[in-house]
């Protein structure tokens, strides 16, 4: 059965729509960009990270799932590759085969830039002929990483350096590689839009806990820079839960260090009130008024509306429902720090 299922994803691949529904997908310009996909062998985790000179490319060139692997398709982007690439290796076919039996299938392969990766790290890419150079490919141990138009044919393989001896999860690696990228020149036309997809290594049946990351930039001077600040504070956040999480199981001391740990992350409350004024709240849900206090005074500091939140917080239980403490709050809030 699931042969006969991949036989008829690949004839209706295959088949010539009409110009105009064509042009739904493939555009006339091409999404030159540079990406990377790849395999955390420690922790099972999929990914793939891009970056181009072009508006949203987040919507079209990165696609992952938990438990199946990550595609990257760009050059002349045909983003069928994406999902049809995934349903393959969902049905059990390799990364390698499934991206040679989408390549063979596609009449315009010319132009396509392709990569994929599956769950147990097998990885393939495809750099068509046409592919406006510099234009390349090279793949290494459960990743690969490929670029067409770029400013110089060194790019590609600085990627691969980066990923290869950077320390850190695979978000920090796939960062490293963009990061890498930039520095040796990029996309000869500049830059516009990134992106980040890092999924866990089996699905739950729950997308929105499956993916680690999942964050783009549409339109920014410095895209690359932006998505490094972007999952910056997507730690911050994955820490905040992992602390009310510990607080719902009644052990105060871990919860302390998580919400430490997002902090630490944002040392600038002025930029995001968020992180500290929640931390503080939980800490003085939990009687623990004096360690809370510090926070409340840096959300404060950030805007000075949070203390009116305060307020209204215990009338849906997010605080106890008690005058005194609500008082104490709000007015060492506004304290000025020693």
């Amino acid at each position: 059965m699931r042969a006969l299922i991949s036989s008829l994803l690949l004839l209706a691949f295959s088949v010539v729509a009409p110009a105009s529904a064509q042009e739904s997908f493939q555009p006339l310009r091409p999404v030159a960009t540079y990406s990377i996909v790849a395999r955390d062998s420690a922790t099972g985790e999929i990914g793939v990270a891009v970056q181009s000179h072009w508006f949203s490319v987040g919507a079209l060139v990165p696609w992952a799932e938990a438990g199946v692997g990550a595609v990257a398709t760009q050059s002349f982007v045909d983003p069928r590759y994406g999902p049809l690439g995934l349903e393959l290796m969902r049905l059990g076919r390799s990364a390698p085969d499934a991206l040679r039996a989408l390549v063979s299938s596609d009449a315009d392969s010319a132009v396509r830039q392709v990569a994929m990766i599956d769950a147990q790290g097998r990885v393939a890419a495809f750099t068509g002929a046409r592919a406006i150079r510099a234009a390349g490919q090279h793949i290494g141990a459960q990743y690969s990483v490929q670029a067409n138009l770029m400013e110089k044919p060194s790019v590609w393989p600085a990627m691969a350096r980066a990923f290869e001896t950077t320390r850190g999860d695979l978000a920090e690696r796939l960062l490293a590689a963009l990061e890498a990228a930039e520095r040796e020149g990029g996309d000869i036309r500049g830059r516009q839009s990134a992106a980040i997809v890092v999924v866990g290594r089996t699905s739950t049946g729950r997308p929105w806990t499956d993916r680690r990351f999942d964050l783009r930039v549409e339109d920014h001077p410095a895209p690359v820079v932006e998505l490094r600040r972007l999952v910056t504070l997507a730690r911050v956040y994955q820490k905040l839960n992992e602390g009310d999480e510990w607080v719902t199981k009644n052990d105060m001391p871990r919860a302390v260090q998580a919400y430490g740990a997002a902090t630490s992350l944002l040392p600038d409350a002025a930029t995001n009130g968020e992180a500290v004024f929640w931390t503080g709240i939980s800490l003085a849900s939990a009687k623990r008024v004096d360690e809370a206090i510090p926070y409340l005074r840096r959300a404060y500091v950030a805007d000075a509306r949070w203390a009116e939140l305060v307020t209204r917080l215990p009338e849906v239980g997010l605080l106890p429902n008690e005058q005194a403490l609500v008082t104490r709050l709000v007015t060492e809030m506004k304290r000025p720090p020693r």
